[in-house]
């Protein structure tokens, strides 16, 4: 039997709960930062150092795994590769970050690339160079014992020409992580992304077994269709999950989302894998947000799915 950090065994449950990174930017950046400036990697550069607690002010990025079973009692997490850009290559830091998540008994799942450029980009040249430098992050998820890496599926241009450059760009990644075991993500991140039947077209088109989907059940605008359909039609290639979150009430229910029919949908269609706790919002703390997401998703694992509207 396994046993995720809570007590329970795996194969008894129709999802496991991990921890995204991205739940604790604001105490990993030790400030709160504009929207506009999250996409950014060069931030966080002065901000990682090689702590020895994370019990000290702030929480470096090596502390995380750390963090995640000590505070939230959880034994599996995704990273975000922002946070890592300026020591992907040092085998020293990637080193520490492994024995420290070791040591805790802290599984690395899926490692969400660092901005790297467009994997549809328009010119083929240019298309094949961001391939390349998105192979140092497949490195990272095979040493620190991942499954996946994550990938934003940009592009220019009209709907059919994107569908072609992603699907070409993507497929050129999937045939390098295949050497390393690992599958390539895509997650929905608004605009075409965020349509279920283009991702479904882009997955067809790029033909790799190495190629899934990590819907996040947050990336989507008003006008983007509705969520709860795209992410059904998404979770047939799913193989990671993220439980967007921003807000709970005093019931421990999300506010922003309907996480009862959202699970629902991730058991009908059989998952078996990791739901990515991810929390967003601003009027609680990260600590508190992320608890709160566990325990609701924590009892949501025991309710039956209801059945599909």
């Amino acid at each position: 039997m396994i046993a995720d950090g809570m007590g329970m065994a795996a194969e008894a449950l129709p999802y496991l709960i991990s921890l995204s990174q991205w739940s604790l930017h604001r105490r990993l950046l030790g400030r709160k930062l504009p929207r506009a400036l999250r996409t950014c990697a060069h931030f966080v550069r002065d901000k990682l150092k090689l702590s020895e607690s994370p019990r000290g002010v702030g929480l470096a990025a090596l502390d995380f795994p750390v963090v995640a079973r000590r505070e939230f009692g959880l034994g599996a997490v995704e990273y975000i590769g922002y946070f890592y850009a300026p020591y992907v290559r040092s085998a020293r830091y990637l080193r520490e970050l492994r024995t420290r998540a070791e040591g805790e008994g802290v599984r690395g799942l899926v490692v969400t690339c660092g901005a790297e450029g467009a994997i549809g980009h328009p010119n083929p040249k240019k298309r094949r160079a961001i391939v390349s430098r998105h192979l140092k992050w497949l490195d990272m998820a095979a040493y620190l014992g991942c499954h996946s890496i994550c990938i934003r599926a940009d592009s220019a241009g009209a709907r059919e020409d994107q569908t072609a450059r992603v699907a070409d760009g993507v497929r050129g990644l999937a045939e390098w992580a295949n050497l390393h075991g690992l599958d390539v993500l895509i997650e929905n991140h608004y605009g075409l992304s965020s349509d279920a039947s283009w991702l479904r077209e882009v997955v067809a088109r790029a033909d790799h077994p190495r190629i899934g989907t990590l819907p996040d059940w947050g990336n989507f605008t008003a006008a983007e269709g509705d969520r709860y359909d795209e992410i059904a039609q998404m979770m047939p290639m799913a193989r990671a999950v993220s439980a967007k979150c921003y807000d709970f009430g005093a019931d421990g229910r999300e506010t922003t989302l309907d996480f009862q029919r959202l699970v629902g949908i991730v058991k009908r269609a059989n998952y078996r894998g990791h739901i990515g706790i991810e929390y967003e919002g601003d009027r609680m703390s990260e600590a508190d947000g992320v608890k709160a997401c566990k325990a609701l998703l924590e009892r949501l694992q025991r309710e039956p799915a209801a059945v599909a509207s």
